[in-house]
């Protein structure tokens, strides 16, 4: 028996958690229904003996993982050895005898199978700065002489006890500009010197200059002053501790000295630029990556932004804003991530699960604190389904949104209580998924944040989650690019709300809504046709006419600072009703015909309208021939000049010289 194309290998762990192995066997196809007792030990040969069976395995258990893939290299196999955690995540739990629905959808999710991450590759040869202040960073660089390529630079150093051996350079300056990332980092240095080879009591110093220019490796900042990069603890290469702290300053050169070689980093984001909304003919009009990236690897780059994927940390704020899906989170994709959300919500309720809440956690902090709860606390309610993501700040509103479609009842994310991390991006995901839910009538309340460092802390956090309201299911799949995702999660959403609305008003910023135009000032232009970046303002060859199509719109307020009259304002809302796809005639007029041939050209009212300010009231249009070229089209204009006799003399008498006796 398999689950897609897999064989279930469970254990109840010694009898330290209830598994009910006929009601998962009637779940999960691979599932025989007899669970282990003691499948790392004592019935180590039911393993061995499904890897004689040459089909992909999928063993519930990830505490004996590397025991498992020990014994699967001894037999020589190639079979694809997956592991999941029902131990700490489902049946070490108060309730754990009700837990067999959410073991059910966490044994489904894992034999999913996930795209593949493209990798960049990133090279140090080990060429190390230590900047420091005193002998500490001296006594660093010693340690590290025998691996790496030391150079110690001092900021502002006091007395320094000379060397007895030169077995580095030791320099003074302060680093006032710093870019790159490991195997590439570029410095600029003040008050740079280097010391006298005399020095006797103390380093004497030479003269010093400014604007010094260095490259390394990798950097270990043991000064104590505020760090060289933003988000200085996601920068590769770039390691700062508390000089004060001997242990972490330890552990800290551990981890340098073993940064030597070729390594490899995940392509966090994927980035089209012709998507981008950020700027069109030097009017800005998105710029909500720039605003929520902790690193700075997104900078302007004329229409759009570019992003270094070197700096990129991966936290995924960007891609979470994203209005167009320009930037996509790749670790994994959005769909990926919905169907894995989609395979967790429909087996948990095919397995009589009801009232499901998602957790959405981090392995770093998320796992730590989901494994001390199930063995020091009551372990996760068994309603409560973890879903672990690459970097919380992913999460987009297409991700609530689906969730709830998908008949999910709460969703939570949790972070750490004492973070680092800049949840801006998350926090306005959050805010907008909270006013869809309120709006179509799910409450308040059903989606947020619990911020917990002990496990007592995330336990009573879950303890009163909100029970019932979900909506009646929908199974769609996650097919499409962000910004399709987004849109197809919120119809799904509203078919299933339980009190729909047409049109639903949000806050400022959010990335849905439509445009609203003065009519009477508004001159059809059409300067904000070329200047939409999604194509939602069109105009048309036949007539002067300005089109609207709101389920185009990203509310990136181009078209609104690109318009000469300022008579566009942006309205964000989303209407879920088939208008938001059709095209919306803002303004059309009647096309003014040529007098001469007849052809339409300009907009009647535009052209009747400078005609009359200019006869008789401009110099050059005194005669009413000239006006009457204002009212034909370009080519009978050029026509009509050419057939004009002109004599270079017929113009007013020049005007007299003035002289000095006229002011006499």
């Amino acid at each position: 028996m398999t689950n897609q194309g897999r064989t279930v290998l469970l254990c109840d762990c010694e009898g330290s958690m209830p598994l009910d192995g006929r009601a998962l066997a009637a779940t999960c196809r691979g599932f025989d229904g007899q669970a282990a007792t003691q499948l790392c030990r004592g019935q180590l040969g039911r393993f061995a003996e499904a890897l004689g069976q040459d089909s992909a395995l999928l063993v519930g258990c990830t505490q004996e993982a590397p025991l498992f893939d020990e014994q699967a290299d001894e037999v020589g196999t190639s079979v694809d050895l997956r592991f999941v955690n029902i131990r700490e995540r489902a049946g070490w739990s108060d309730e754990g005898a009700a837990a067999t629905p959410k073991i059910a959808a966490l044994l489904a999710e894992a034999a999913l199978d996930l795209p593949p991450v493209a990798q960049i590759p990133l090279k140090s040869e080990g060429v190390a700065l230590v900047y420091g202040r005193d002998e500490r960073a001296i006594e660093a660089a010693r340690q590290l002489a025998d691996r790496l390529d030391v150079t110690v630079l001092l900021d502002r150093p006091a007395e320094i006890l000379p060397p007895r051996r030169t077995d580095f350079p030791v320099l003074r300056g302060t680093v006032v500009r710093a870019s790159g990332y490991l195997g590439r980092f570029e410095l600029e240095v003040d008050d740079y010197a280097t010391p006298a080879p005399s020095s006797r009591a103390a380093l004497a110093w030479g003269p010093a200059r400014r604007g010094a220019k260095s490259s390394c490796d990798l950097i270990i900042d043991l000064t104590g002053n505020p760090p060289l990069f933003p988000a200085d603890h996601k920068r590769d290469g770039y390691l700062r501790v508390d000089p004060g702290n001997p242990a972490e300053v330890q552990r800290l050169l551990f981890r340098a000295a073993d940064l030597v070689g070729e390594f490899e980093k995940p392509l966090y984001v994927s980035y089209r630029a012709e998507l981008c909304a950020h700027s069109r003919s030097r009017k800005t009009g998105c710029t909500r990556c720039l605003e929520v990236c902790p690193t700075g690897a997104i900078a302007p780059a004329g229409d759009h932004v570019a992003i270094d994927p070197y700096v990129c940390a991966g936290c995924g704020s960007c891609g979470a804003v994203c209005p167009t899906g320009a930037a996509t989170y790749a670790l994994p994709p959005p769909d990926a991530l919905l169907g894995r959300v989609r395979t967790l919500l429909s087996t948990y309720r095919a397995a009589g699960g009801r009232d499901a809440v998602l957790l959405f956690h981090d392995e770093t902090h998320g796992d730590a604190l989901i494994e001390l709860l199930a063995r020091h606390g009551s372990g996760l309610p068994a309603r409560v389904i973890p879903v672990l993501v690459n970097s919380t700040t992913q999460i987009g509103v297409e991700v609530f949104a689906s969730a709830f479609a998908y008949g999910a009842s709460a969703a939570r994310v949790l972070l750490p209580a004492r973070r680092r991390e800049d949840i801006t991006a998350l926090a306005r995901q959050l805010g907008l998924a909270e006013s869809v839910l309120s709006g179509l009538g799910f409450g308040s309340g059903r989606v947020g944040l619990i911020e917990a460092d002990d496990p007592d802390a995330l336990a009573d956090a879950l303890g009163p989650l909100p029970t019932g309201g979900a909506a009646e299911p929908r199974d769609f799949l996650p097919l499409g690019d962000k910004r399709g995702l987004a849109r197809l999660a919120m119809r799904q959403l509203h078919e299933a709300a339980p009190t729909p609305v047409d049109v639903l008003p949000l806050a400022s910023g959010a990335p849905f809504g439509r445009i609203q135009v003065d009519a009477e000032g508004c001159t059809l232009c059409l300067s904000c046709v070329p200047a939409c970046p999604t194509g939602a303002l069109t105009d048309n060859a036949d007539r002067p006419q300005l089109s609207f199509v709101e389920d185009a719109c990203v509310q990136c307020g181009i078209c609104k600072n690109t318009c000469p009259e300022k008579v566009i304002s942006l309205v964000p809302q989303i209407d879920f009703t088939d208008a938001a796809r059709t095209p919306r005639v803002m303004k059309q007029e009647e096309p003014f015909h040529c007098i001469r041939c007849g052809k339409p050209f300009g907009t009647k009212s535009s052209v009747e309208r400078v005609a009359a300010k200019l006869a008789g009231k401009h110099w050059m249009f005194q005669d009413s021939a000239l006006v009457d070229r204002i009212k034909m089209c370009g080519d009978c204009r050029v026509v009509a000049q050419a057939q004009i006799e002109l004599d270079p003399y017929a113009g007013p008498e020049r005007p007299k010289p003035r002289t000095t006796d006229d002011y006499r």
